[in-house]
C-alpha cells in the first residue's frame, strides 16, 4: 500500500473532489450499516414476532430508499473521483508538454519520440485508476471499518474483536503479493514503452524500409515484440487474478469465522437473534472496502510505474541558465496549427534585435557524449547583412545555430546581441525576433493556410497571401483545386521539396522579424527551384539579418560575409571574391 509522494502532491489542485469522493463513500458505508440494521429488524419481526406485511411495510420502504440512496451515492462517488482524475491528468499533460517545450530540441533528440508520446498519452492515462479509485479507496478502507467497529463494539464486544483481528489479514496479503507483481508491472511498462518507440520508428521510416525491401522483416519483428509484451501482460494478469482470488478467499474465510462464532453463541443462548443477524449481515460490508482496495491495488500500480517515467522527464533540467519557463513556444516550427497558440504573453519584457550585431566571444561547447561542437570560437554577424557559414560536416556550423537559438547554452564564453548578453534575454522574447527554416522544415498535417499561419496565429488572409507572394508560393497555391485550404499531408508529403521550402519561407516571412536563419535552404533542390528560392530570399532580405548555413557555391557567393568553420572555430571570414584568392580553407572547399 505504498503511496507515491510526488503523485500525492498533485492532489492539491483537486482536494475538494477527492474529499467529496471519500465523504460520499463514508455516507454509503453508513447507509450499509442502517440497511443491515433495518433488515435484521424486519426479519426478526416477521419470523419471531409473527408480524405481517402491514406492520413492516414502512421499514421495507425505508430499506428500499436506503438501497436507492447507496446507488446514488456510488454514482456521485464515481463522478467526483473521475473528475479529480481527469483534472489531474489534464494538469499533468499540460505540465509535461510545457516542460518538454522548455527542455527543447537538445533533450528531445536524445530521446525516442515513441517513448515520449507513450509517457504523455498511455502513461498519464494509466494514472486514472490511481486517482479515481485507488487513492479514495485507501481512506475508505481505513475509515469505514473503523466507523463500523465503533458501532459493532457496543453491540457485541467479542464479535468486534474478531473483526479487529481478521481485518489486517487482507491488506497484509495484498502487500505481500503486490511486492512480486510490482516487478512484473515495471517490466510490463518498460516493454510497452520500447514497443511504442519501436512501432513509431517503423511507421516514420516505412518509406525507407520499402525502398530497402526490409518492410516484411519488420512485420515479424513487431509481431515478436508484441508477443513479448503480451506474455508479460498475461503474467501481470495472472498475479492480479491470483491476488484477487486470495483476497476473496480471505474475506470469505473471515466472514465464515464471524458466522460460525455468532452461530455457536446464538445456538447456546449466548446472543440474541436480532443483534446476531445484524452483525452477520454487516460482516460482508465490513470486509468489502478492504477487498475493493486489494482489487484496485494492482491497477493503481501500473499508474505509479508510468509516473516514474513522467517524473523523470519533469525532473530533467534544460541547459538554459535563465530558468524561465517557456509556456508559449515561439519558434516557427514547433507548434501544431491545431493548438492555435498566440504570441508570447506580456509578462516577458520586450526586446528588439533589429540593427544589432550578433557577437560570439570565445565560445566553447561540448555535447553530453563528449563530442566537440565549438572550441574558443569568436566571430561577428553584422546587422542587415547576409552572412553564410561554410565548412565540413562537424565543423561547428549547426552548433553555432543551436547556441544562437538557445536550444543549448555555451560551456564557456558569451554571445552578445548588441551590448546585451544573450543569456540575460528571456528565451521567449529572443525567439520572437527570429524566424528559422531548418534543413528539413516540419510541415503539419493541415492545410496550406494553417501551416503558413503557424508563424503568426490569427494573421489576416491578406497578410497570409502577401507572405505567399513574397516567397513565390502564391501562383502554385492558386493552381490547386482548394487553394489555400488544400491539405498537404503529414510533413507536407503531397508537396515537392521546393514547394515545402517555399511554404516554410512563407511561414517565416509572415512573422516579419529582424533575424532570419536558414539551414541548408537549397539542399536537394534543382537549379531552377534553387534560383526561385534565392529570388524569394532576396525579396525578404531587405533590412534583415540573414544567417545561412550552406554548401552550394551559388548560395554562398551572394553573401556579404562568409564565415569558414573548421575544428569548431572560425578560421577565415570575408566575401567570396576575397576568400577565394587566399590559399586557405575556403579555397580548398570551393575546389573540392
Amino acid at each position: 500500500m505504498r503511496l507515491n509522494n510526488r503523485l500525492l502532491r498533485l492532489v492539491r489542485v483537486v482536494w475538494v473532489d477527492l474529499a467529496l469522493t471519500v465523504g460520499l463513500g463514508l455516507a454509503a458505508g453508513l447507509l450499509a450499516v442502517l440497511q443491515a440494521w433495518f433488515v435484521s429488524q424486519v426479519i426478526g419481526s416477521v419470523f419471531l414476532d409473527r408480524e405481517g406485511l402491514a406492520e413492516v411495510f414502512n421499514q421495507i420502504i425505508l430499506i428500499t430508499a436506503i438501497i436507492g440512496g447507496r446507488s446514488v451515492l456510488s454514482w456521485f462517488m464515481e463522478f467526483y473521483g473521475s473528475a479529480a482524475a481527469r483534472k489531474i491528468k489534464h494538469d499533468l499533460r499540460t505540465r509535461l508538454y510545457a516542460h518538454i517545450q522548455r527542455l527543447g530540441p537538445a533533450y528531445a533528440r536524445e530521446e525516442r519520440t515513441g517513448e515520449l508520446v507513450g509517457a504523455a498519452v498511455e502513461g498519464v492515462e494509466a494514472l486514472d485508476a490511481y486517482f479515481a479509485h485507488y487513492l479514495p479507496q485507501i481512506f475508505l478502507a481505513v475509515l469505514i471499518p473503523i466507523g463500523m467497529l465503533v458501532i459493532i463494539f457496543p453491540v457485541d464486544l467479542f464479535t468486534g474483536i474478531v473483526f479487529l483481528l481478521t481485518a489486517p489479514l487482507i491488506p497484509f496479503f495484498m502487500i505481500l503479493i503486490g511486492g512480486h507483481s510490482e516487478k512484473l508491472i515495471q517490466e510490463q511498462w518498460l516493454k510497452l514503452s520500447r514497443m511504442s518507440a519501436y512501432f513509431f520508428d517503423v511507421i516514420q521510416g516505412l518509406k525507407t524500409l520499402k525502398l530497402l525491401g526490409r518492410s516484411r522483416e519488420q512485420t515479424s519483428q513487431i509481431e515478436k515484440v508484441s508477443d513479448d509484451y503480451r506474455r508479460t501482460t498475461m503474467g501481470v494478469l495472472k498475479v492480479s487474478f491470483l491476488s484477487s482470488l486470495s483476497l476473496e478467499m480471505l474475506s470469505t474465510l473471515s466472514t465464515a469465522i464471524v458466522a460460525v462464532e455468532i452461530g455457536l453463541r446464538l445456538l447456546y443462548g449466548g446472543m440474541e437473534f436480532e443483534p446476531a443477524l445484524f452483525l452477520l449481515i454487516l460482516a460482508p460490508e465490513f470486509y468489502y472496502p478492504l477487498r475493493t482496495l486489494g482489487t484496485r491495488f494492482h491497477a493503481a500500480m501500473a499508474g505509479t510505474e508510468a509516473a516514474e517515467r513522467i517524473f523523470a522527464i519533469l525532473k530533467a533540467e534544460p541547459e538554459s541558465s535563465t530558468g524561465i519557463l517557456e509556456a508559449y513556444p515561439s519558434d516557427t516550427l514547433s507548434v501544431s496549427p491545431s493548438l492555435k497558440l498566440q504570441n508570447a504573453p506580456n509578462q516577458f519584457p520586450a526586446f528588439n534585435a533589429a540593427q544589432k550585431a550578433i557577437s560570439f566571444e570565445h565560445v566553447s561547447y561540448h555535447y553530453p557524449d563528449g563530442r566537440r561542437g565549438m572550441e574558443d570560437a569568436s566571430f561577428c554577424i553584422e546587422p542587415g547583412e547576409r552572412t553564410a557559414m561554410v565548412g565540413e560536416s562537424g565543423a561547428g556550423k549547426s552548433t553555432a545555430v543551436q547556441l544562437l537559438l538557445r536550444f543549448i547554452e555555451p560551456g564557456q564564453g558569451s554571445i552578445r546581441i548588441g551590448q546585451e548578453e544573450l543569456c540575460t534575454i528571456p528565451p521567449v522574447a529572443w525567439r520572437m525576433q527570429i524566424a528559422w527554416i531548418s534543413q528539413n522544415p516540419y510541415l503539419f498535417s493541415g492545410t496550406i493556410s494553417e501551416n503558413i499561419r503557424t508563424g503568426k496565429p490569427g494573421a489576416a488572409e491578406q497578410e497570409m497571401i502577401r507572405a505567399a507572394k513574397t516567397s513565390l508560393l502564391h501562383e502554385f497555391v492558386l493552381s490547386l483545386p482548394d487553394g489555400y485550404e488544400t491539405r498537404i499531408g503529414e510533413r507536407g508529403l503531397r508537396l515537392s521539396g521546393g514547394q515545402r521550402r517555399m511554404l516554410a519561407l512563407a511561414r517565416a516571412i509572415i512573422r516579419d522579424v529582424p533575424i532570419l536563419i536558414l539551414d541548408e535552404p537549397t539542399a536537394h533542390l534543382d537549379i531552377e527551384t534553387e534560383a526561385r528560392f534565392d529570388a524569394a530570399l532576396e525579396n525578404l532580405q531587405s533590412g534583415r539579418t540573414v544567417l545561412v548555413i550552406a554548401h552550394r557555391l551559388n548560395t554562398v557567393r551572394s553573401a556579404n560575409k562568409i564565415l569558414v568553420f573548421s575544428g569548431g572555430k572560425v578560421v577565415e571570414s570575408g566575401p567570396h571574391d576575397e576568400l577565394v584568392k587566399r590559399d586557405g580553407e575556403y579555397k580548398r572547399l570551393v575546389y573540392a
